[in-house]
């Protein structure tokens, strides 16, 4: 997709006066178009982008999706949604109050973009410049230099994408093999646990929470897996290849069942090739 840098447009007058109606004394978005603009502007980003192609939807925009996106915890779909159908999220963005907005993959297209070309300094600059400006960052002003504390973060959140993925690819690909056997297996929960792919806005947010939540996954793991290697169960169960993938995960992120299932720490999580994959 190619990138036709727009001028930044104004608020469409009918947006303005409907969401204005709607909310007379503002809201968060739309005070924040009013006090700070849109903040990013197309230019930006145009070396992201061929210089043919399709037209890609405007950068500056797809930015701010993202942000209110993260804001409010939102998947693609629900932000596209919000892009159709919110006065709010219109008047942000300076779309018309017919426009249809764009289809949810945009976003994910987006980000993977923005990813592999390492545009996070054209992102964050723009912020800490407007910062600045506004006297909300001080000159000389101290912060923090060591990042260990993120990556730490980052890294824990990971694993537990990770093994809840894992084992809700497992249970997809026995409800295609022996959707039978699964059905006599499977628990009400797991239904609700691992219908929907994991993803950090959808996962507890405190520390205590998310390695309750990963102990949780790694018993519904180990279940499974006995359940496979009962003498009832099917012997060619055991050579499905995810299956094989499941144990060697569990093995690298929790304790052997012999008792209450315990989350390793990175410390004491063995070494292989599979887990500096699966590793940051």
């Amino acid at each position: 997709m190619s990138l036709h840098p727009q001028v930044l447009c104004p608020i469409p007058e009918e947006t303005a006066r409907v969401a204005r109606a709607a909310y007379p004394k503002g809201n968060l978005y739309m005070r924040i178009r009013d006090e700070l603009g849109t903040l990013y502007e197309d230019e930006a980003f145009a070396h992201l982008f061929p210089r043919c192609g399709q037209p890609a939807e405007a950068p500056w925009r797809l930015l701010l999706v993202c942000l209110m996106q993260f804001a409010e915890g939102l998947s693609d779909q629900q932000a596209a949604d919000a892009v159709r159908g919110r006065l709010d999220w219109k008047y942000m963005l300076s779309l018309e109050l017919t426009d249809p907005g764009f289809d949810a993959s945009v976003l994910c297209e987006f980000r993977q973009r923005l990813l592999e070309e390492e545009a996070e300094h054209s992102i964050l600059q723009p912020l800490l410049d407007l910062a600045i400006s506004r006297g909300w960052l001080k000159a000389r002003g101290k912060q923090r230099t060591d990042s260990t504390h993120v990556f730490g973060a980052i890294r824990a959140l990971h694993r537990l994408e990770t093994v809840g993925e894992t084992m809700r690819a497992t249970l997809n690909v026995r409800a295609s093999v022996a959707p039978e056997w699964l059905r006599t297996q499977a628990t009400p929960e797991w239904v609700d646990r691992y219908e929907k792919r994991f993803e950090g806005y959808r996962l507890p947010k405190g520390k205590a929470e998310r390695q309750q939540y990963a102990e949780v996954i790694g018993a519904d793991g180990f279940q499974l897996l006995s359940a496979i290697d009962s003498e009832t169960a099917p012997s060619w169960l055991r050579e499905v290849p995810m299956v094989q993938v499941l144990r060697q995960v569990w093995v690298q992120q929790y304790y052997a069942p012999d008792g209450p299932v315990r989350w390793r720490t990175e410390e004491d999580r063995p070494r292989s090739r599979l887990t500096n994959t699966l590793s940051l």
